[in-house]
């Protein structure tokens, strides 16, 4: 029985228990978006303050402004102060430390997701089969970097591409964060895996296809809704990571998590909350995006979507 719906006939202790449960729910959502809810109105504070000032207590609309917003754009420009025409954003493009970083976190993301999306869909496919040996020791080895306490991996990683001279490089930071995405894949595949029916590969083998176009025509478009959604986790562990970063990457490669420390560390500024609340609401749609394709992946599994 759901502690959710209760029917009609629920006992009294049975309808205390759901509104004690519902209050629990509450109270434990509140306690981990609590720091978020505080970041996002800080974000427009008019004062270079981590605090609300009175004037934001009392809603008054000269205590906010977009400035913090503004600085992302200009913080780094040659001529921040020029008209904001094409030059200007040239500049911005080009000079503007945030943007820099940005940039940086968008190519590493998109490269190391691809790579781990690759990797993990095919070690996924291999230990979906009953007749792989050592499914689950594979399993538990290929699983293992998102139970490792990062500050390890970190670690083994710089002491490896200092002796194979991938540190501070690009291409390693990118073999980096897709290793930490690689699990995600693996998990989010093989659960889309477990519903799959085998007897359409069977059937197309039958009929003549070849292996890599049973592949692309039957196995990935019903296996496609969890292959985005594991490729949608692995954007979000690498353009979130920041430990392995700082430990790999060179002085001059910054990311945003990177340069969002570097900002407290050497200048606190409330522009990190600014940056803060765009990765919010960014992270907040990608999320989303997970739910729906959830949702539509048990769809296509004939599972009702819960």
């Amino acid at each position: 029985m759901s502690v959710l719906k209760l029917p009609p006939y629920a006992s009294p202790l049975e309808k205390a228990w759901r509104v004690t449960y519902l209050v629990i729910c509450a109270a434990i959502l509140l306690f981990l978006i609590a720091p978020i809810l505080i970041v996002i109105p800080l974000s427009f504070n008019a004062e270079p303050y981590f605090t609300f000032t009175r004037k934001m207590l009392s809603f008054d609309p000269a205590g906010y402004s977009m400035r913090w917003y503004d600085q992302i754009l200009t913080f780094g420009m040659a001529a921040p102060g020029a008209p904001r025409n094409a030059s200007w954003w040239l500049d911005v493009w080009e000079n503007a430390k945030w943007v820099e970083a940005a940039q940086n976190s968008v190519i590493i993301g998109v490269s190391a997701t691809l790579l781990a999306t690759v990797l993990g869909t095919t070690a996924a496919l291999g230990l979906s089969r009953p007749d792989m040996p050592f499914r689950r020791a594979i399993m538990g080895l290929l699983i293992s970097p998102m139970i490792v306490p990062l500050i390890i991996t970190a670690t083994g990683l710089f002491f490896f591409y200092s002796e194979t001279g991938l540190a501070h490089t690009y291409l390693g930071i990118i073999m980096a964060h897709a290793t930490l995405g690689i699990p995600f894949v693996i998990i989010t595949v093989t659960a889309t895996l477990v519903g799959f029916d085998h007897s359409l590969t069977r059937a197309a083998a039958n009929l003549g296809a070849p292996p890599p176009l049973i592949f692309f025509k039957v196995i990935l478009p019903l296996i496609l809704p969890g292959v985005i959604s594991g490729a949608l986790f692995a954007f979000v562990t690498s353009f979130d990571e920041v430990v392995v970063v700082l430990f790999v990457a060179g002085y001059d490669q910054q990311t945003l998590p990177r340069q969002m420390w570097n900002g407290i560390r050497e200048q606190i500024s409330p522009t990190i909350l600014a940056v803060a609340t765009i990765l919010v609401i960014f992270s907040v749609a990608l999320l989303a995006t997970v739910e729906l394709l959830r949702r539509r992946s048990e769809r296509l599994r004939g599972l009702s979507p819960g």
